[in-house]
């Protein structure tokens, strides 16, 4: 008993604790195909005039899991909710759906998570490009909101 109680606890350290905290536990979807979804995402950008978010990451990094986790409840969920239509892009082991990347600046070349913001009409407004959120698992909620925070700032100051 006390074996299978310290190998459970094990798995939740693995897993980042994320386990419980109510975001999937893997939001990648390797089987998802990245082009519908992005042409989904921009008709419906065209639609209700929000930019697409798009995240490039993978299941197997603690930061892109953790970024998801700290994007799914609460106040960053709202914010990311009332401003963003988002897509989630999985890059594999750096050999998935790298065509969309180098389309939009190859943001995953410092590493992931990535992400950038895309004007309805395809415009790229925003892309990280020197690891902003390559750190996640260290950003708390607060820095997560602040991040996307000020880029929606930048935003509205560029029009």
């Amino acid at each position: 008993m006390k074996r299978l109680a310290l190998m459970l606890l094990a798995l939740f350290a693995l897993a980042g604790g994320h386990v419980l905290a109510g975001a999937p536990a893997r939001p990648y979807d390797a089987a998802a195909d990245a082009r519908a979804d992005l042409r989904a995402a921009f008709a419906e950008a065209r639609h209700d005039h929000k930019p697409v978010l798009i995240f490039f990451g993978a299941n197997w990094c603690p930061d892109c899991r953790a970024l998801a986790t700290a994007l799914s409840t609460g106040r960053n969920a709202a914010l990311i909710r009332q401003h963003f239509n988002v897509v989630k892009v999985d890059v594999g082991n750096f050999d998935r759906n790298l065509d969309i990347t180098a389309h939009y600046d190859d943001p995953i070349r410092t590493g992931i998570p990535a992400a950038v913001i895309v004007a309805p009409d395809g415009r790229l407004l925003y892309a990280t490009q020197a690891g902003e959120l390559a750190n996640a698992r260290t950003m708390s909620d607060t820095g997560v909101y602040r991040f996307f925070e000020q880029r929606l700032r930048a935003l509205k100051t560029a029009r």
